[in-house]
């Protein structure tokens, strides 16, 4: 052995061929695995996207089989439904500061009924009756109710009870208070205030706990 072979730890008894060959396997070694790993990293990217795109397209048809339900009150202009949620003004169902429905807007609700209570059945979902204030305290007059809480969630119970009484199950309908929290517009002047003075519904999937009924 030459003190160059010694010097660079080549073994004179191995060919040069065999050790090269034992680089290239082990360079290709590596390269599948990086390759199993990016093609593992694109598969479950792909899978990712398809379950979103699926997501998107039976949120789509949720929405579009809502709007086709409400056709009737939405062409008439008494409610609005955005992003699946149904939104009706508070000046149409209540008097300001409070929880009383008043006629129009218990035409309204008896026009909703029915059409809700279809799609619910059909859909196996439940119904969240949501009520929202402005961010103005109580007045003297409406003491009754200690904050805008208290307000929105009577206003959300009120309208629950008047859709169970015109014919939507009490075992698919529930009531929710955010009092001034999620606000739609400013409340410094009188036009927003009026907007976020709401009641909005949401039809929802069941829990896998059973229903959630009112008052529960």
């Amino acid at each position: 052995m030459t003190r160059e072979e010694l010097d660079a730890g080549v073994d004179p008894g191995v060919p040069v061929w065999a050790v090269f060959g034992d680089l290239m396997s082990g360079l290709l070694g590596a390269f599948v695995l990086i390759l199993v790993y990016a093609l593992g990293m694109q598969l479950d990217l792909a899978t990712k996207l398809e379950a979103e795109v699926r997501q998107r397209q039976v949120e789509a048809q949720r929405r579009q089989t809502l709007e086709k339900a409400l056709a009737g009150p939405l062409a008439a202009g008494r409610v609005t439904l955005v992003d699946g949620r149904i939104g009706i003004s508070g000046s149409v169902l209540f008097a300001f500061n409070a929880a009383e429905l008043q006629p129009e807007g218990r035409q309204v609700l008896k026009s909703l009924a029915a059409p809700l209570a279809a799609y619910l059945k059909e859909r196996n979902e439940i119904l969240m009756v949501s009520g929202f204030t402005d961010d103005r305290q109580m007045r003297d007059g409406a003491r009754r109710f200690a904050d805008n809480w208290e307000l929105s969630a009577q206003r959300a119970l009120t309208v629950t009870r008047a859709l169970i009484e015109e014919g939507v199950p009490s075992s698919t309908v529930f009531a929710a208070a955010f009092g001034s929290e999620q606000a739609v517009a400013s409340n410094a002047d009188a036009e927003g205030r009026s907007r976020n003075r709401r009641v909005e519904m949401a039809p929802m999937p069941r829990t896998s706990h059973g229903d959630v009924k009112p008052g529960k």
